[in-house]
């Protein structure tokens, strides 16, 4: 048996010898094949630099290194390697070549300045072309010396491209523009030239020609009552549609643009007023107002109202509004205009994705050009904040902190007919100074908030408590709202600090009695609330309701008595109320607020109550507060603008939530809007929104608490599509928790959207054109020429925004105008 294990044994170890020798002789067979195939490749990467299945660097001076698969065989013939090394080095002779001839025709490659873009697994032909943008994980292609020689090159091209501006451009109107020459365009509205995405062939609408015919008819007819809706009441339309619609009064009423002038020329800051309080001095006059059907008529004296003359103001009445309404309601349910309007919108957001992946790098690069003007320093304009929540929740709670630590025995209000100082005030709540926490205050909006705006406006309450609110945050109380003015003196001065940022804010008019104008006007004086970064408009809480629960007022046109009649006796006679004179100079014009979600019956008929026989104790519709406030506006605006004075727009919150109906009103009625989400859901009214290029100041950080989810929001959507959109704050001290809450609104809108540098710069800048600042000022933000269309009126200098963005946009509209106008001339 022992002899047997020990053969066993014996016999095992022969096989493993056996098989290592095995291995062995393997080993050897595949290390030489190893050598073999790496001198083949050796002798064959030598041979051939544009060959791309080498794992080692080339040695060619003209070419980058490369970092390819691990595994990899050759790709061509020798001889189409051969051919293909001839082609190159013919290639990299004419680039030098042209590279030396002053630099021309290189516009094309100044959008590559970025080294870090570097991955191409393909070899780059020479370096005098961009580096490639590649898969995830990339490498640097040169050598430095190499990077910083292109760096050079692409340095002199750029002054070059400034310098030269004039003769690299091109027109800026192509293709389907063509036959609009008699629109009269600048003869020197040129623009670097870029890749444009045009469609060619006759039919580029993509529907039958029965339905293009059709929804253009509707689609002019809706931007024709805008277009008179606006007209009548003195608020601006869209140049480029108003000369489609008619090029003929185009060219007789030219508006005077003025040239454009360098920063050293025409300042970026506008000169500082002296005296602010300052007011022209217009003589008293003997005009007579009556309201006729809750629509004040200006008469000019007592005689005329006896024979009931009014001056011919014009404004649509009752039964006009209500059929144009109607109309517009029955296109924006029309099926194959939706359609339309639906491909429209989508070709829209196609062809700017396309224009950022083949015009991202141009645009990028120049804004580089730019000297000194970047995103911090161009105009910003917050163009939806409420005054009562201008400041953050940690602004206001130093403030209160500050104030009653210095005006502890400062009486402040009177409760049932005893005053109370500030300390007592804070004493009956039980609370100190040292007790006051941000958390404690409870200002801020929460996930408790969202659809409840009824929580939200308790928000409104410090501390839960009215009392703090009616001391803290109001013009009109035991104070005269001492304690507001410093605080929005304080946010002023913030502003002003930052030197670039700029608030239209909003202050209450409820219209419950007729002093409240004058109250409003002496608080600003007095206080001396004034800012050259701050104008300012006056919110109408849609309250009637509450109101005449209330027993403060018997019917409807009250309200409007109360709103209207300060202003067009101001306007008439400046001494009757001294003080609202001056404080109108910077009222720029008209909000209308509150619960849009409320239920209401959208539409009314031509037999609705007119506002003296409107004694129901239920709150009027959306579409009856804004008719009555915009044909009053209107009446108003025509008395003004005959008397030299300042004009208002309307510019209420609307599409927020609720009906879209809401949204028809702010179409016909408004200069433009706010909030407008539920231009998501129809597609007609968006698309007309574009075409007439309404403003839409959004604020996605308030929506994302109250009515829709951040990530849900259509902002990236419709900037993308080419609609007139600003991002604004609405309420700091509910929604932010920074000092500088328009960059916070910016900030986050560009980390989750992704937003460009050039996207920014065109948000800030559509936020200064929707805004009411005067137009001289506007001239030093955007420029002398900031009137006119397309390239022309843009200054890189000064709003950061690249020609070629500016040129897209125009092309487009212009584009999206001429299909519908040329349909709408065939079908006669």
């Amino acid at each position: 048996m022992t002899e047997k294990k020990e053969e066993e044994i014996n016999n095992k170890k022969e096989r493993k010898e056996e098989q290592r020798n095995t291995e062995k002789e393997t080993n050897s067979k595949r290390e030489r094949k190893e050598e073999q195939r790496n001198t083949e490749e050796q002798t064959i990467s030598s041979e051939s630099p544009s060959y791309t299945g080498s794992r080692f660097p080339t040695d060619g001076p003209d070419f980058s290194n490369e970092i390819s698969a691990p595994y990899e065989v050759p790709q061509f013939p020798i001889e189409q390697i051969e051919k293909k090394l001839a082609i190159q080095r013919q290639i990299t002779v004419k680039n030098k070549m042209i590279t030396k001839i002053t630099l021309k025709n290189v516009p094309n490659d100044v959008g590559s300045e970025s080294p870090s873009y570097t991955g191409s697994r393909f070899p780059t032909d020479g370096p005098d072309f961009s580096n490639e943008i590649s898969a995830p994980y990339e490498v640097p292609q040169f050598p430095i010396e190499q990077i910083e020689k292109k760096l050079a090159i692409q340095r002199q091209i750029t002054v070059k491209v400034l310098e030269d501006k004039r003769s690299h451009y091109e027109p800026s109107l192509v293709g389907a523009v063509d036959e609009q020459d008699h629109l009269g365009m600048e003869e020197h509205d040129f623009v670097p030239h870029f890749q444009r995405v045009s469609i060619s062939g006759e039919d580029t609408s993509g529907v039958p020609l029965e339905d293009l015919e059709k929804a253009s008819r509707l689609l002019i007819t809706a931007l024709k009552l805008r277009q008179t809706y606006m007209d009548m009441s003195h608020q601006s339309f869209c140049n480029t549609t108003a000369r489609f619609i008619c090029p003929e009064s185009a060219q007789h009423n030219e508006i005077k643009h003025d040239d454009k002038q360098s920063i050293e020329e025409h300042g970026i800051h506008p000169p500082s007023r002296g005296n602010p309080w300052e007011a022209p001095d217009i003589p008293d006059n003997t005009y007579v107002f009556k309201a006729h059907q809750g629509v004040y008529h200006v008469y000019v004296d007592e005689e005329h109202v006896q024979k009931n003359e009014p001056i011919n103001y014009p404004y649509p009445n009752l039964e006009t509004f209500v059929t144009d309404m109607n109309t517009m309601c029955q296109m924006i349910a029309d099926g194959p205009l939706k359609s339309f309007c639906y491909r429209r919108l989508s070709y829209l957001s196609s062809k700017f994705q396309l224009h950022v992946l083949l015009n991202e790098l141009r645009e990028l690069a120049s804004q580089k050009a730019v000297p000194h003007r970047d995103f911090y320093n161009i105009r910003k304009v917050d163009t939806h904040i409420h005054a009562a929540s201008c400041m953050n929740q940690k602004h206001l709670l130093r403030f209160i902190k500050k104030t009653l630590k210095n005006h502890a025995d400062e009486v402040v209000t009177v409760t049932d007919g005893k005053q109370m100082t500030l300390k007592e005030v804070f004493q009956s709540m039980n609370l100190t100074t040292y007790d006051l926490t941000v958390d404690m205050l409870d200002v801020h909006a929460d996930r408790n908030t969202f659809h409840r705006f009824d929580k939200f406006n308790a928000k409104y309450n410090p501390i839960g408590e009215s009392r703090l609110r009616e001391v803290f945050l109001k013009t009109d109380n035991y104070l005269n709202g001492k304690y507001f003015a410093r605080i929005i003196n304080e946010v002023s001065s913030d502003l002003e600090e930052s030197k670039y940022q700029n608030a239209e804010l909003r202050l209450s008019i409820y219209g419950k009695n007729r002093e409240e104008w004058d109250k409003l006007a002496k608080w600003a004086i007095e206080s001396n609330v004034y800012s050259d970064n701050v104008r300012w408009l006056i919110q109408i809480p849609r309250l009637y309701d509450i109101f005449k629960l209330n027993k403060l007022m018997k019917n409807f046109q009250e309200i409007m008595d109360n709103i209207f009649l300060p202003l067009l006796e101001v306007t008439a006679r400046p001494t009757s109320h001294p003080e609202l004179h001056k404080f109108l100079q910077y009222i720029i014009g008209f909000d209308s607020v509150d619960d849009e979600s409320k239920p209401e019956n959208p539409l009314f008929e031509r037999d609705v109550p007119t506002p003296d026989n409107w004694t129901d104790d239920e709150n009027p519709p959306y579409a009856y507060y804004q008719y009555y406030m915009y044909a009053n506006i209107a009446v108003l605006n025509h008395f003004r603008a005959e008397r030299g004075l300042n004009t208002f727009v309307l510019r209420p919150h609307c599409g927020e939530a609720g009906p879209i109906q809401h949204l028809i009103c702010g179409y016909m009625l408004s200069e433009n809007i706010s909030h407008g989400l539920l231009l998501r859901k129809v597609p007609v009214l968006q698309y007309l929104y574009y075409l007439a290029q309404v403003g839409i100041a959004m604020s996605p950080l308030s929506n994302n608490s109250l009515f829709l989810n951040y990530h849900r929001n259509p902002l990236p959507e419709y900037l993308a599509r080419g609609l007139v959109v600003s991002l604004s704050t609405d309420d700091p001290l509910q929604f932010h928790f920074t000092k500088e809450p328009l960059m916070e609104e910016y900030s986050i809108a560009a980390q989750v959207w992704k937003l460009s540098s050039c996207d920014m710069c065109e948000l800030a800048r559509n936020s200064v054109l929707m805004s009411g600042f005067p137009h001289k000022m506007k001239q030093y933000w955007l420029g002398p020429n900031y009137t006119k269309e397309g390239v022309a009126g843009n200054d890189i200098t000064r709003t950061n925004v690249p020609d070629i963005r500016v040129a897209f946009r125009y092309e487009t509209l212009l584009d999206e105008l001429s299909n519908i106008f040329k349909a709408y001339h065939k079908s006669g």
